[in-house]
């Protein structure tokens, strides 16, 4: 179940709030994660008894990490971690393993297993917990439901953000349920859910029907490009806006994910603003465990690749995300070498080289394998012997030009400067406390339509 569908939007949660909001505050966490479960059975019916048993697994190996002191806590905790990083890889990457020892000569069966949605997302969630109850950063969970429901949470469930027990640990004891923070929810779950349906999927039909033409152009790679890296901001972004809401509605504050990563100045910039609380997740539990930058150039440059490499690989058993993740690893070494300085002198030069270096590094991350992203590039950059522009290039062009510009527009922070600016005229927040309810629901209204006629709505981050 997606939160852009109509089963979603018209049936399950209305049930949950209803729910929710009638029980007394000791029972809300145990609704949360009845309907949490209930949420991840709908798809993954079979592995919601892998999200139980790591629950389970984690509860326990979190209060005993509590209590120990030492090297057996050390112990303990390099045991739990190697058994739900052990579960990921099975799950996720034993096929990639097997093909690559099979290319080497093996001939070794593959086991076809299928990827638990969400299983990246609340591995580092189990993860982030038990380092941090190792670290007396925080303390263990002794309440099995409010431990489960924060695992299983189903607004960050499928595709985050990933939210570390720290930034919800409170508010699982004692959280305020208001009518100013239910709208500011709202407010942002249907501006999320207006990103995902409105944009997303019809820049997302863009890119399907590039993929499926034969009527190719050196102009028609390019817009699949831009239209792919707007696609994969909003599909995400959007997300990430309708779980926050949701968060809000339900009493908890869940960290920000995306700051308009569009307009950084340089690639460190960039991871700055774009998936943060995966950036932050790697910073904290891998590269400055690993020293960070207080160590020789040397070894920053290896810190660096082993967590970018990580970071490809977090989002996927393939070399194409190895290669994604360590371009920019090579970026962020050329800028630390100096390439830094140029780009602070020239603010247009400094946004055309990471809007460039981004969209050839999502051609990699989209592409079936290497070897079509190379294919991709070369078109892009020699022509491949491919003429400028093609009839059918020209067509689509023409028909999206209108989604792309309000795309454009709409991965900048203009439109929020706009109403803020609104706000503090004379009268301006008056005018938008009638105008902002009355527009929320012309855009769901449109929302609606968009899913009742269409069946195209994809979801691009239920692969990681």
């Amino acid at each position: 179940m997606v939160f852009s569908s109509i089963p979603f939007l018209y049936y399950f949660l209305p049930v949950v709030l209803i729910c929710y909001f009638l029980v007394p505050f000791r029972l809300k966490n145990l609704i949360l994660l009845i309907f949490s479960l209930l949420f991840y059975s709908w798809g993954e019916p079979r592995y919601v008894f892998l999200m139980v048993i790591s629950i389970f697994l984690a509860y326990g190996e979190g209060i005993f990490l509590e209590k120990a002191q030492g090297k057996k806590a050390a112990g303990v905790l390099a045991a739990a971690c190697c058994v739900h990083i052990g579960l990921l890889l099975y799950f996720k990457y034993a096929d990639f393993f097997i093909e690559n020892m099979n290319a080497l000569g093996l001939e070794l069966p593959l086991l076809k297993v299928a990827l638990p949605i969400g299983i990246s997302f609340y591995t580092f969630q189990i993860l982030s917990y038990l380092v941090d109850v190792y670290r007396k950063d925080c303390k263990a969970q002794k309440n099995l439901v409010s431990f489960g429901a924060y695992v299983s949470m189903f607004p960050q469930l499928i595709a985050g953000p990933i939210v570390r027990y720290s930034d919800i640990e409170r508010q699982l004891v004692y959280r305020k349920h208001t009518l100013s923070g239910a709208a500011l929810g709202i407010r942002r779950f249907v501006l999320g859910l207006a990103k995902k349906v409105i944009f997303a999927n019809n820049l997302g039909k863009l890119c399907s029907i590039f993929q499926e033409s034969s009527d190719l152009s050196v102009l028609y790679y390019w817009l699949y490009a831009i239209a792919f890296c707007l696609q994969i901001y909003f599909d995400f972004s959007g997300y990430s806006d309708m779980a926050i809401g949701l968060g809000r509605i339900f009493g908890f504050d869940f960290p920000e994910n995306f700051d308009h990563p569009y307009i950084s100045r340089s690639i460190r910039e960039f991871w700055r603003r774009w998936h943060m609380t995966l950036g932050s997740w790697f910073r904290d539990y891998v590269y400055i465990p690993m020293g960070g930058n207080r160590v020789k150039r040397s070894r920053w440059f290896l810190n660096i690749g082993v967590v970018w490499c990580l970071t490809g690989l977090w989002h996927g058993a393939s070399w194409n995300f190895v290669v994604w993740g360590l371009m920019f690893a090579v970026l962020l070494m050329v800028e630390k070498a100096g390439f830094s300085r140029l780009l602070e002198r020239s603010r247009i030069f400094s946004h055309i080289y990471v809007l460039l270096m981004v969209m050839i590094s999502f051609v990699v991350f989209n592409a079936a394998d290497l070897g079509e992203s190379l294919e991709y590039l070369k078109v892009m950059f020699t022509g491949g012997g491919l003429p400028f522009i093609s009839q059918e290039c020209s067509y689509y062009l023409k028909s999206y030009e209108t989604i792309l510009f309000w795309a454009v527009i709409g991965a900048t922070p203009g439109p929020r400067q706009l109403v803020e600016a609104f706000r503090k005229r004379k009268a301006g927040e008056k005018i938008l406390q009638i105008l902002e309810p009355l527009f929320l629901a012309g855009v769901l209204i449109i929302i609606t339509g968009f899913l009742v006629n269409d069946s195209y709505n994809p979801f691009l981050y239920f692969r990681f």
